[in-house]
Protein backbone atom coordinates (compact mmCIF):
# COMPACT_ATOMS: atom_id res chain seq x y z
CA UNK A 1 0.00 0.00 0.00
CA UNK A 2 1.58 3.39 -0.98
CA UNK A 3 0.05 5.29 1.92
CA UNK A 4 0.59 8.97 0.72
CA UNK A 5 -2.30 9.45 3.05
CA UNK A 6 0.40 8.34 6.10
CA UNK A 7 2.68 11.31 5.01
CA UNK A 8 0.68 13.45 5.13
CA UNK A 9 -1.14 12.55 8.16
CA UNK A 10 2.63 12.32 10.40
CA UNK A 11 3.99 15.50 8.41
CA UNK A 12 0.71 17.45 10.04
CA UNK A 13 1.13 16.07 13.02
CA UNK A 14 4.63 16.65 13.27
CA UNK A 15 3.93 20.41 12.44
CA UNK A 16 0.97 21.52 13.95
CA UNK A 17 1.97 20.19 17.82
CA UNK A 18 0.64 23.52 19.80
CA UNK A 19 -2.64 25.05 19.49
CA UNK A 20 -4.24 26.35 16.35
CA UNK A 21 -3.75 29.62 15.05
CA UNK A 22 -4.82 31.72 11.85
CA UNK A 23 -2.05 30.75 9.93
CA UNK A 24 -0.92 31.51 6.20
CA UNK A 25 -0.23 27.91 4.38
CA UNK A 26 3.31 28.25 3.81
CA UNK A 27 5.92 26.71 6.12
CA UNK A 28 9.30 29.09 6.21
CA UNK A 29 10.58 26.48 8.72
CA UNK A 30 9.68 23.28 6.96
CA UNK A 31 12.10 20.61 6.95
CA UNK A 32 11.73 17.58 4.36
CA UNK A 33 12.11 14.47 6.27
CA UNK A 34 12.84 11.18 5.08
CA UNK A 35 9.61 8.48 4.48
CA UNK A 36 10.34 4.85 4.94
CA UNK A 37 7.36 2.19 4.21
CA UNK A 38 8.49 -1.36 4.05
CA UNK A 39 6.74 -4.46 5.36
CA UNK A 40 8.85 -7.85 3.98
CA UNK A 41 6.78 -10.93 4.31
CA UNK A 42 7.07 -15.27 4.37
CA UNK A 43 6.27 -14.96 0.75
CA UNK A 44 8.91 -15.47 -1.56
CA UNK A 45 8.68 -12.87 -3.71
CA UNK A 46 10.88 -9.82 -4.69
CA UNK A 47 10.16 -7.47 -1.44
CA UNK A 48 10.12 -3.79 -1.61
CA UNK A 49 10.66 -0.73 0.55
CA UNK A 50 9.25 2.51 -0.61
CA UNK A 51 11.13 6.22 0.28
CA UNK A 52 9.85 9.04 -0.30
CA UNK A 53 9.65 12.73 1.43
CA UNK A 54 7.53 14.83 3.52
CA UNK A 55 5.91 17.40 1.51
CA UNK A 56 3.87 21.01 2.39
CA UNK A 57 0.37 21.62 1.81
CA UNK A 58 1.07 23.55 -1.35
CA UNK A 59 2.86 20.92 -3.08
CA UNK A 60 1.17 18.34 -4.97
CA UNK A 61 2.67 15.40 -3.29
CA UNK A 62 5.50 13.76 -1.88
CA UNK A 63 8.62 13.78 -3.75
CA UNK A 64 10.27 10.56 -4.54
CA UNK A 65 13.57 9.49 -2.38
CA UNK A 66 16.03 7.88 -5.33
CA UNK A 67 19.78 6.93 -5.84
CA UNK A 68 19.54 5.17 -2.25
CA UNK A 69 21.33 2.23 -0.81
CA UNK A 70 18.56 0.35 0.35
CA UNK A 71 19.31 -3.45 2.41
CA UNK A 72 18.26 -5.69 4.51
CA UNK A 73 19.91 -8.03 6.41
CA UNK A 74 19.39 -10.62 9.26
CA UNK A 75 20.45 -12.71 12.09
CA UNK A 76 22.21 -15.43 9.92
CA UNK A 77 24.32 -13.04 8.10
CA UNK A 78 22.69 -12.87 4.78
CA UNK A 79 22.29 -9.41 3.20
CA UNK A 80 19.57 -8.90 0.89
CA UNK A 81 19.91 -5.52 -1.67
CA UNK A 82 17.41 -3.23 -3.06
CA UNK A 83 17.37 -1.60 -6.24
CA UNK A 84 15.64 1.54 -7.18
CA UNK A 85 12.97 1.18 -9.80
CA UNK A 86 11.47 4.59 -10.05
CA UNK A 87 9.26 6.71 -7.94
CA UNK A 88 10.85 5.93 -4.48
CA UNK A 89 10.03 2.09 -5.01
CA UNK A 90 12.69 -0.33 -4.26
CA UNK A 91 12.53 -3.56 -4.91
CA UNK A 92 15.19 -6.41 -3.52
CA UNK A 93 17.25 -7.99 -6.29
CA UNK A 94 16.13 -11.40 -5.59
CA UNK A 95 13.51 -12.99 -4.41
CA UNK A 96 13.65 -14.06 -0.36
CA UNK A 97 10.92 -14.70 1.98
CA UNK A 98 11.24 -13.77 5.92
CA UNK A 99 11.95 -16.69 8.54
CA UNK A 100 10.28 -17.67 11.66
CA UNK A 101 12.91 -16.71 14.44
CA UNK A 102 15.68 -14.71 12.36
CA UNK A 103 15.79 -11.19 12.74
CA UNK A 104 15.87 -8.44 10.44
CA UNK A 105 17.28 -4.61 9.92
CA UNK A 106 16.66 -2.42 7.64
CA UNK A 107 19.57 -0.09 6.00
CA UNK A 108 19.39 2.73 4.10
CA UNK A 109 21.99 5.33 2.71
CA UNK A 110 20.36 8.06 0.82
CA UNK A 111 22.45 9.76 -1.88
CA UNK A 112 23.49 12.67 0.12
CA UNK A 113 25.39 10.40 2.25
CA UNK A 114 23.18 10.33 5.63
CA UNK A 115 22.51 6.67 6.66
CA UNK A 116 19.61 5.37 8.59
CA UNK A 117 18.39 2.13 10.27
CA UNK A 118 15.47 0.47 11.72
CA UNK A 119 15.23 -2.04 14.68
CA UNK A 120 15.79 -4.96 14.64
CA UNK A 121 12.85 -6.91 14.11
CA UNK A 122 11.19 -10.81 13.65
CA UNK A 123 8.30 -12.26 11.53
CA UNK A 124 5.59 -12.49 13.24
CA UNK A 125 3.12 -15.68 13.59
CA UNK A 126 1.41 -16.95 10.88
CA UNK A 127 -2.71 -17.25 10.59
CA UNK A 128 -4.49 -18.17 7.33
CA UNK A 129 -7.28 -16.48 5.89
CA UNK A 130 -10.15 -18.91 6.01
CA UNK A 131 -13.01 -17.46 4.07
CA UNK A 132 -13.66 -13.92 2.00
CA UNK A 133 -17.14 -13.68 0.86
CA UNK A 134 -19.17 -10.91 -0.81
CA UNK A 135 -22.53 -10.35 0.76
CA UNK A 136 -25.41 -7.27 -0.45
CA UNK A 137 -26.11 -5.61 2.69
CA UNK A 138 -27.34 -2.29 3.96
CA UNK A 139 -24.87 -0.39 6.22
CA UNK A 140 -25.25 1.72 9.10
CA UNK A 141 -25.31 4.51 6.72
CA UNK A 142 -28.22 3.05 4.78
CA UNK A 143 -26.31 2.54 1.80
CA UNK A 144 -27.00 -0.58 -0.72
CA UNK A 145 -23.62 -2.28 -1.83
CA UNK A 146 -21.42 -5.30 -1.59
CA UNK A 147 -19.53 -6.20 1.54
CA UNK A 148 -16.50 -7.97 1.62
CA UNK A 149 -16.49 -10.16 5.31
CA UNK A 150 -13.67 -12.39 5.97
CA UNK A 151 -13.11 -15.15 8.66
CA UNK A 152 -9.85 -15.97 9.84
CA UNK A 153 -8.53 -17.86 12.85
CA UNK A 154 -5.02 -18.85 14.74
CA UNK A 155 -5.63 -21.78 17.24
CA UNK A 156 -2.15 -21.03 18.60
CA UNK A 157 -3.83 -17.88 19.42
CA UNK A 158 -0.66 -16.00 18.99
CA UNK A 159 -1.17 -14.01 16.42
CA UNK A 160 -4.19 -11.38 17.76
CA UNK A 161 -3.24 -7.96 15.49
CA UNK A 162 -4.33 -7.80 12.04
CA UNK A 163 -3.76 -5.47 9.37
CA UNK A 164 -5.50 -5.85 5.94
CA UNK A 165 -4.54 -4.65 2.08
CA UNK A 166 -6.11 -5.48 -0.60
CA UNK A 167 -6.46 -5.29 -4.25
CA UNK A 168 -9.60 -4.98 -6.33
CA UNK A 169 -9.57 -5.08 -10.24
CA UNK A 170 -12.76 -4.55 -12.19
CA UNK A 171 -13.95 -5.37 -15.85
CA UNK A 172 -14.82 -1.67 -17.75
CA UNK A 173 -17.56 -1.89 -20.75
CA UNK A 174 -17.39 1.35 -22.56
CA UNK A 175 -21.14 1.86 -22.87
CA UNK A 176 -21.04 3.47 -26.11
CA UNK A 177 -18.26 2.10 -28.03
CA UNK A 178 -18.80 1.87 -31.93
CA UNK A 179 -17.02 -0.47 -34.79
CA UNK A 180 -16.77 3.16 -36.49
CA UNK A 181 -14.58 5.86 -35.90
CA UNK A 182 -13.88 8.99 -37.39
CA UNK A 183 -10.65 10.95 -38.28
CA UNK A 184 -9.77 13.66 -40.64
CA UNK A 185 -9.63 13.69 -44.59
CA UNK A 186 -5.98 12.94 -45.56
CA UNK A 187 -6.97 15.66 -48.79
CA UNK A 188 -7.02 18.31 -45.83
CA UNK A 189 -9.78 20.68 -44.34
CA UNK A 190 -12.60 20.37 -41.97
CA UNK A 191 -13.96 17.12 -43.32
CA UNK A 192 -13.97 13.95 -41.43
CA UNK A 193 -14.41 10.37 -42.60
CA UNK A 194 -16.29 7.79 -41.47
CA UNK A 195 -13.83 4.12 -41.10
CA UNK A 196 -13.86 0.75 -39.15
CA UNK A 197 -12.64 1.37 -35.47
CA UNK A 198 -9.28 0.06 -34.84
CA UNK A 199 -7.63 2.09 -31.83
CA UNK A 200 -10.91 2.13 -29.47
CA UNK A 201 -11.19 -0.29 -27.20
CA UNK A 202 -14.80 -1.31 -25.77
CA UNK A 203 -14.00 -4.08 -22.67
CA UNK A 204 -10.49 -3.41 -20.21
CA UNK A 205 -9.91 -4.59 -16.88
CA UNK A 206 -8.07 -2.02 -14.29
CA UNK A 207 -7.02 -2.37 -10.72
CA UNK A 208 -6.71 -0.13 -8.17
CA UNK A 209 -5.24 -0.98 -4.20
CA UNK A 210 -6.57 0.05 -0.98
CA UNK A 211 -5.21 3.37 0.59
CA UNK A 212 -6.90 3.07 3.90
CA UNK A 213 -5.62 1.64 6.82
CA UNK A 214 -7.42 -1.66 7.64
CA UNK A 215 -7.04 -2.93 11.48
CA UNK A 216 -8.39 -5.34 14.04
CA UNK A 217 -7.34 -7.35 16.88
CA UNK A 218 -8.43 -10.56 19.05
CA UNK A 219 -6.60 -9.77 21.90
CA UNK A 220 -9.53 -8.38 23.98
CA UNK A 221 -11.37 -12.02 22.53
CA UNK A 222 -11.58 -15.61 24.34
CA UNK A 223 -9.97 -17.01 20.79
CA UNK A 224 -7.63 -15.78 18.42
CA UNK A 225 -10.69 -15.66 15.61
CA UNK A 226 -11.66 -13.00 13.35
CA UNK A 227 -15.26 -13.68 12.27
CA UNK A 228 -17.14 -12.12 9.84
CA UNK A 229 -14.86 -8.51 9.46
CA UNK A 230 -15.67 -6.13 7.01
CA UNK A 231 -12.42 -5.29 4.69
CA UNK A 232 -14.41 -3.37 2.03
CA UNK A 233 -17.56 -1.73 1.36
CA UNK A 234 -18.75 -0.91 -2.22
CA UNK A 235 -21.96 1.38 -2.76
CA UNK A 236 -24.24 -0.27 -5.14
CA UNK A 237 -23.79 2.81 -7.65
CA UNK A 238 -20.57 2.88 -8.00
CA UNK A 239 -19.36 1.70 -11.58
CA UNK A 240 -16.48 -0.37 -10.44
CA UNK A 241 -18.61 -3.41 -9.80
CA UNK A 242 -20.68 -2.88 -12.93
CA UNK A 243 -19.90 -5.83 -14.27
CA UNK A 244 -17.36 -8.64 -13.17
CA UNK A 245 -15.76 -7.76 -9.84
CA UNK A 246 -12.49 -9.37 -8.26
CA UNK A 247 -10.65 -8.78 -4.90
CA UNK A 248 -7.64 -9.69 -3.57
CA UNK A 249 -6.86 -9.43 0.20
CA UNK A 250 -4.05 -10.03 2.07
CA UNK A 251 -3.67 -10.45 6.01
CA UNK A 252 -0.64 -9.01 7.83
CA UNK A 253 -0.45 -10.15 11.08
CA UNK A 254 1.88 -7.73 13.16
CA UNK A 255 4.07 -7.09 16.43
CA UNK A 256 2.15 -5.47 19.22
CA UNK A 257 4.60 -2.26 18.00
CA UNK A 258 3.69 -2.57 14.48
CA UNK A 259 -0.06 -2.70 15.63
CA UNK A 260 -0.04 0.40 18.08
CA UNK A 261 1.70 1.97 15.38
CA UNK A 262 -0.62 2.12 12.79
CA UNK A 263 -3.21 2.15 15.07
CA UNK A 264 -2.05 5.45 16.04
CA UNK A 265 -1.84 6.63 12.30
CA UNK A 266 -5.22 5.27 12.05
CA UNK A 267 -6.88 7.48 14.22
CA UNK A 268 -4.49 10.76 13.34
CA UNK A 269 -6.40 10.26 9.80
CA UNK A 270 -9.53 11.72 11.51
CA UNK A 271 -9.99 15.49 10.46
CA UNK A 272 -10.39 15.91 13.60
CA UNK A 273 -7.82 14.88 15.38
CA UNK A 274 -5.19 16.37 12.70
CA UNK A 275 -6.79 20.43 13.68
CA UNK A 276 -7.73 19.78 17.33
CA UNK A 277 -6.06 21.85 20.18
CA UNK A 278 -4.50 19.15 21.58
CA UNK A 279 -1.91 17.93 19.07
CA UNK A 280 0.06 14.61 19.26
CA UNK A 281 3.35 15.26 17.93
CA UNK A 282 5.60 13.47 16.35
CA UNK A 283 4.79 9.89 15.55
CA UNK A 284 7.74 7.48 16.64
CA UNK A 285 8.43 4.47 14.39
CA UNK A 286 11.05 2.07 14.18
CA UNK A 287 13.54 3.60 11.97
CA UNK A 288 16.24 6.32 12.97
CA UNK A 289 19.23 8.68 11.89
CA UNK A 290 22.52 6.64 12.51
CA UNK A 291 24.24 9.98 12.80
CA UNK A 292 21.41 12.47 14.32
CA UNK A 293 19.09 10.33 16.75
CA UNK A 294 16.93 13.82 16.71
CA UNK A 295 16.30 13.56 13.10
CA UNK A 296 12.89 13.16 12.83
CA UNK A 297 12.54 10.03 10.49
CA UNK A 298 8.98 8.69 9.66
CA UNK A 299 7.55 5.41 9.04
CA UNK A 300 8.18 1.61 10.52
CA UNK A 301 9.46 -1.54 9.22
CA UNK A 302 7.71 -4.22 9.55
CA UNK A 303 8.28 -8.10 9.20
CA UNK A 304 5.23 -9.96 8.67
CA UNK A 305 3.45 -13.07 8.03
CA UNK A 306 0.61 -12.99 5.65
CA UNK A 307 -2.01 -14.60 4.08
CA UNK A 308 -4.53 -13.80 0.61
CA UNK A 309 -7.34 -14.97 -0.77
CA UNK A 310 -8.93 -13.87 -4.12
CA UNK A 311 -12.91 -14.06 -4.67
CA UNK A 312 -14.74 -12.84 -7.84
CA UNK A 313 -18.65 -11.88 -8.53
CA UNK A 314 -20.99 -10.19 -10.81
CA UNK A 315 -23.29 -7.49 -11.00
CA UNK A 316 -25.62 -9.58 -11.90
CA UNK A 317 -25.40 -12.09 -8.91
CA UNK A 318 -26.59 -9.80 -6.42
CA UNK A 319 -28.56 -7.39 -8.57
CA UNK A 320 -30.50 -9.45 -10.82
CA UNK A 321 -32.51 -7.90 -13.35
CA UNK A 322 -31.60 -4.40 -11.83
CA UNK A 323 -29.87 -1.50 -13.84
CA UNK A 324 -26.42 -0.99 -13.64
CA UNK A 325 -24.67 2.10 -11.57
CA UNK A 326 -24.00 4.87 -13.21
CA UNK A 327 -21.24 5.15 -15.86
CA UNK A 328 -18.34 7.21 -13.99
CA UNK A 329 -18.61 9.83 -16.78
CA UNK A 330 -22.15 11.31 -18.14
CA UNK A 331 -22.14 10.01 -21.72
CA UNK A 332 -24.40 13.06 -23.95
CA UNK A 333 -23.98 12.72 -27.43
CA UNK A 334 -23.31 15.80 -28.80
CA UNK A 335 -23.28 17.03 -32.55
CA UNK A 336 -20.64 19.89 -33.38
CA UNK A 337 -20.49 21.47 -37.29
CA UNK A 338 -17.99 20.69 -38.98
CA UNK A 339 -17.31 24.43 -40.05
CA UNK A 340 -18.65 27.68 -37.60
CA UNK A 341 -20.15 30.26 -39.10
CA UNK A 342 -16.30 31.76 -39.53
CA UNK A 343 -15.01 29.30 -41.19
CA UNK A 344 -13.25 27.80 -38.85
CA UNK A 345 -13.62 24.19 -38.28
CA UNK A 346 -14.83 22.78 -35.33
CA UNK A 347 -15.64 18.88 -35.54
CA UNK A 348 -11.96 18.02 -36.85
CA UNK A 349 -9.88 19.20 -34.38
CA UNK A 350 -12.10 17.57 -31.93
CA UNK A 351 -11.39 14.62 -33.77
CA UNK A 352 -7.61 15.17 -34.20
CA UNK A 353 -6.87 15.82 -30.60
CA UNK A 354 -8.56 12.85 -29.47
CA UNK A 355 -11.30 14.51 -26.87
CA UNK A 356 -14.52 13.30 -28.88
CA UNK A 357 -14.88 9.62 -30.67
CA UNK A 358 -18.14 8.91 -33.50
CA UNK A 359 -20.83 7.73 -31.35
CA UNK A 360 -23.52 7.75 -34.45
CA UNK A 361 -24.81 9.90 -37.56
CA UNK A 362 -26.82 12.73 -37.11
CA UNK A 363 -29.61 12.45 -40.19
CA UNK A 364 -30.79 15.13 -40.79
CA UNK A 365 -29.16 17.74 -38.92
CA UNK A 366 -30.20 19.98 -36.57
CA UNK A 367 -30.24 23.79 -36.89
CA UNK A 368 -25.99 24.49 -36.18
CA UNK A 369 -25.54 20.54 -36.02
CA UNK A 370 -22.77 18.39 -37.89
CA UNK A 371 -23.64 15.13 -39.64
CA UNK A 372 -22.24 13.16 -36.67
CA UNK A 373 -22.94 12.69 -33.09
CA UNK A 374 -19.29 12.24 -30.69
CA UNK A 375 -19.26 11.17 -27.03
CA UNK A 376 -16.28 11.92 -24.94
CA UNK A 377 -13.39 9.53 -25.42
CA UNK A 378 -14.10 7.69 -21.73
CA UNK A 379 -17.26 7.07 -23.26
CA UNK A 380 -16.30 5.18 -25.90
CA UNK A 381 -12.80 4.00 -25.48
CA UNK A 382 -12.31 2.03 -22.11
CA UNK A 383 -8.42 2.64 -22.04
CA UNK A 384 -8.71 5.96 -20.93
CA UNK A 385 -9.66 4.03 -17.64
CA UNK A 386 -7.90 0.40 -18.05
CA UNK A 387 -6.26 -1.90 -19.59
CA UNK A 388 -7.60 -4.26 -22.27
CA UNK A 389 -5.36 -6.74 -21.84
CA UNK A 390 -6.81 -9.75 -19.60
CA UNK A 391 -5.15 -9.87 -16.24
CA UNK A 392 -3.22 -13.58 -15.60
CA UNK A 393 -5.44 -14.30 -12.73
CA UNK A 394 -8.33 -13.43 -14.26
CA UNK A 395 -11.25 -16.40 -14.40
CA UNK A 396 -15.15 -16.37 -15.43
Amino acid sequence: MRTYSLLMIIATAWLFNGCIDPFEVNFVDFESALVIEATITDQLKPQQVVLTRTYEFEEDGPSAESNANVSVSDSAGNTFNFQDTGNGVYVSTQAFAAQSGMAYQLSVTTQDGRSYQSSTTQLTPAATIDDIRAERITNDNGEDGMAIFLDSFDPSGNAKNYRYEYEETYRIIAPEWNPRSLIGDPAGGCGVLKIPNSTDEEVCYRTDLSNAIILTSTEDLEEDRVANFMVRFINRNNYIISHRYSILVRQFVQSNEAYTFFETLNELSGSESLFSQTQPGFLQGNVFSNENRDERVLGFFDVSSVSEKRIFFNFDDFYPGESLPPYVEPCQPSAPPLVNPSGICVLRPIIDSGAGIYWGDNEPPGQNEGPFFIVRRICGDCKVLGSPEVPDFWIE
